[in-house]
């Protein structure tokens, strides 16, 4: 009974397109994203909407979306595919309605997952790829709808990018050369180094790089930016010298390192180096610092002090 059914539905297809030019390719799903037709003056299934995440965290759970309008047509079966593979079919005159098949990367939440809706659990980096969503309507219309989009799964980097000194100096003066690297650990793709100098973009003249190295098997990236110049006077014309490394996966990963290098002062005679990390995303971070300086003048003056007067004090 079940063959007799499709390969009616199937010479059924082929006469409406042999004999009526008003059907147009779309409707037997031969093309991309499906418009509004009209079979015999009624009007036909739409595609309203695909929703598909464009980046997602590895070991998130997420919601495919697959909105459509049937107006007065009935529903044969909505079908999910990735990469060209089927994993999931809803069937409703079918029990049960719903059918899975196994594909890497792909975990189905069969008991969250409706006719317009698949839930995926714990995507990993298999589960990155082109994800299309196919709807059908039921006898006499026969009619495919489809629409497609792609998903990149992110691995992130354990923690956030490291500044490192090129030069064993722990305190800089005017026209001194400052270098220094900031390297985002293993992540997939490569993170993307920004630096930036009191909170302005660093001229391209003054980058290094960037680099980017393979560490393992899963292809996961290591990048590295140079940045390269010498303090001048207007660097501390706000106060203290700013330097911020900034590390960003596309709309997911936001993290940053900065350095604080001090302005000159009267009892001083050299800026000290300061350093300070930023943990966390735009939303929010946990920040920690340490101060690396030598012993201010200050307190050289003091001591000296002390000791003339008591080489003045009588005997």
């Amino acid at each position: 009974m079940i063959l007799i059914y499709f390969k009616y539905r199937f010479i059924y297809q082929y006469s409406m397109r042999e004999f009526n030019p008003m059907v147009s390719d779309a409707v037997f799903g031969l093309t991309g994203k499906e418009s509004t037709d009209f079979v015999g003056g009624i009007q036909s299934l739409r595609m309203m909407e695909l929703v598909v995440p464009q980046h997602v965290v590895q070991g998130q759970s997420i919601r495919l979306e697959c909105n459509f309008d049937l107006d007065n047509v009935v529903l044969y079966s909505v079908k999910w595919y990735k990469d060209g593979n089927e994993f999931y079919r809803y069937v409703p005159k079918e029990k049960p309605p719903v059918v899975v098949f196994l594909l890497p990367g792909v975990t189905v939440d069969i008991h969250n997952s409706t006719e317009r809706s698949v839930v995926l659990n714990s995507v990993n980096l298999m589960s990155s790829g082109r994800y299309r969503c196919e709807v059908s309507a039921e006898a006499p219309a026969f009619q495919t709808v489809s629409d497609h989009s792609d998903m990149l799964v992110v691995a992130l980097p354990e923690k956030g990018p490291q500044i490192d000194g090129r030069s064993p100096k722990h305190r800089y003066q005017i026209s001194d050369a400052v270098r220094f690297n900031c390297t985002s650990g293993k992540s997939k793709p490569a993170a993307m180094l920004s630096w930036f100098i009191n909170g302005e973009p660093v001229e391209q003249s003054l980058l290094r790089g960037p680099y980017v190295t393979e560490e393992d098997r899963e292809g996961l990236q290591t990048a590295m930016l140079g940045l390269e110049f010498r303090i001048r006077p207007k660097h501390f014309k706000r106060g203290d010298l700013k330097i911020k490394c900034l590390a960003t996966i596309a709309t997911v990963y936001w993290k940053s390192n900065e350095l604080s290098i001090e302005g000159s002062r009267p009892e001083s005679k050299a800026p000290a180096l300061e350093t300070s990390s930023n943990d966390g995303d735009g939303a929010g971070a946990n920040s920690g610092s340490f101060r690396i300086s030598s012993l201010g003048s200050t307190s050289i003056s003091s001591l000296a002090l002390a000791v003339l007067l008591l080489m003045m004090l009588p005997t």
